[in-house]
């Protein structure tokens, strides 16, 4: 059960932030670890692979409002002593119990329910505590089937499929819905009954002493089905480990690191509970012409002085071929020429620029006509009165 396995683990100091730190801290802190304690980068390493889950799901929990809030609350419920004393023989004090406390010789252990509940996976915190403090008459509530685990998985593409989109196979061993019995524990031609002690709610209700109770049924564990006749093949749990390939299709325009979200792709839940949820961290390829600034496509041009100086038009490549830019007379070096439209896919619709960088290209030597053109060029430039140098900071 997700709240008791809760009050034995710290995941603020499994990734060490404060207890109030911001989800975009705790999202960049677990990047960091995830990144450095993965099994491709730490082969054999059962520690590092470890830690790697540790970190996987304390960000889980973390990033989720609604968990984050349940997790504390849950927390700071047992660090208060909110389970820490024994009520005697019906009698009244202190902040809370752990034992167990009864009234006729009768004692009851919250460590049971716990336990119950773990095994069940059908009925959460509030189900076994609704008949707490004045909420004992109400009816149980029907027992919700147990979502499976979110999944995660790692793929990287060149930085074109990142940026125009691309369609992939992703191969992935997990468990998923068997095939025998398609998810729902029962043997093939029979079904799962509706369990008659609880009439399918997965808890029943008691009295103990003063207080009522929910708890989880006992003959179907929580279930609220009965499963007279198993599968075979998944043995009743409507599980099986297999590997399986699904297509996943990447959006235009990800970025490195950015994580998809898959959902009913992750792990089956049991007896045909839904699925949870698959994500796909991508890992883009730098690109050897190509760069990126958020939604902007980058490219540096070499040019000669020349086009520079008496302006010219040059074809520069983009996403989709290439396009011709124009460069005035007199462009001065590194100066960054945008051509609307031309960059990477928005996903709010339309597409980034193309910001186009034009660096001179020195040769490396100049002999016969181009030297003495050169010179006589030089020549002319000093005779005309203009210094390159007349506004440098460095002649004061």
């Amino acid at each position: 059960m997700a709240q008791r396995e809760w009050v034995e683990k710290d995941f603020y100091k499994v990734l060490g932030v404060a207890s109030d730190a911001s989800e975009s801290e705790i999202k960049r802190v677990a990047k960091k670890l995830l990144a450095e304690n993965h099994p491709d980068r730490n082969p054999g390493n059962a520690t590092a692979d470890e830690k790697y889950k540790e970190v996987g799901e304390a960000r889980d929990v973390l990033t989720d409002p609604s968990k984050r809030k349940e997790y504390d609350e849950t927390r700071r419920l047992f660090a208060n002593g909110g389970f820490g004393r024994r009520f005697p023989g019906g009698g009244g004090g202190g902040g809370g119990f752990s034992g167990g406390f009864g009234g006729d010789g009768a004692e009851f252990n919250l460590g049971d329910l716990f336990d119950q509940a773990g095994q069940t996976g059908g009925a959460n915190i509030g189900d076994l505590f609704g008949g707490l403090f004045g909420r004992g008459a109400q009816q149980p509530r029907p027992s919700r089937p147990r979502r499976g685990n979110d999944l995660e998985t790692e793929t990287e593409l060149s930085f074109l499929e990142a940026t125009k989109g691309v369609a992939m196979p992703l191969r992935l061993t997990s468990p998923a819905p068997c095939t025998n019995c398609h998810g729902s524990g029962a043997k093939p031609g029979t079904s799962p009954r509706v369990c008659a002690t609880c009439n399918g709610s997965g808890v029943i209700s008691r009295n103990q002493g003063a207080f009522g109770f929910s708890e989880p049924c006992t003959d179907c564990r929580g279930s609220g089905s009965i499963i007279d006749e198993p599968c075979d093949e998944c043995r009743g749990t409507g599980v099986t480990t297999r590997t399986r390939t699904i297509n996943v299709r990447i959006p235009p325009g990800v970025e490195d690191g950015q994580r998809i979200r898959l959902a009913g792709q992750g792990e089956a839940g049991l007896r045909g509970a839904p699925s949870g949820d698959l994500y796909v961290t991508v890992h883009v390829r730098p690109d050897k012409v190509f760069g990126r600034d958020g939604d902007d496509l980058t490219v540096s041009v070499p040019v000669s002085f020349h086009e520079l100086a008496l302006g010219t038009t040059l074809s520069v490549p983009t996403l989709e071929g290439k396009v011709g830019v124009r460069v005035p007379k007199g462009t001065s070096d590194g100066r960054i020429l945008r051509v609307r439209g031309r960059g990477v896919p928005k996903r709010s619709g339309g597409h980034g620029d193309l910001l186009v960088t034009v660096n001179v290209a020195v040769p490396p030597g100049l002999e016969g006509e181009a030297a003495e053109a050169l010179e006589a060029y030089a020549k002319a430039e000093r005779a005309s009165g203009f210094d390159p140098r007349a506004n440098w900071q460095g002649n004061v």
